[in-house]
């Protein structure tokens, strides 16, 4: 597990920060949310979202307010710049990645092009 210096480019808002948080005291053996970019989806990559309890020896680590979040290198390279939000608002809550790389994306927003 490394805290890379690209660890500071991918930034966590407050409101995933707390919803994470919420979200991890309910799991006991969980200690923090992976992120992680796959092949596939409408738009021919998409986010996963994993409740894990131990990082991988490649994973970054961004923690914030109680929140911990791992992203493996791989993942990592796609993900460069964006912020990880949570939405909650009159269509439903979900977490969202902005990415600034991303060309195109689908309309429900978990998968997107480079």
């Amino acid at each position: 597990m490394t805290e890379a210096s690209t660890q500071a480019s991918i930034t966590l808002s407050d409101s995933a920060a707390r919803r994470i948080d919420q979200i991890l005291r309910k799991e006991p053996d969980k200690t923090a949310m992976r992120v992680s970019v796959e092949g596939g989806g409408c738009s021919g990559f998409s986010y996963k979202f994993d409740l894990v309890g131990d990082a991988t020896e490649d994973d970054i680590v961004l923690e914030k307010n109680g929140a911990r979040v791992f992203i493996d290198s791989l993942s990592l390279v796609y993900m460069e710049g964006s912020e990880i939000d949570f939405v909650d608002n009159l269509l439903g809550q979900s977490f969202q990645i902005k990415n600034p790389n991303a060309v195109a994306s689908c309309g429900c927003g978990t998968s997107f092009s480079i």
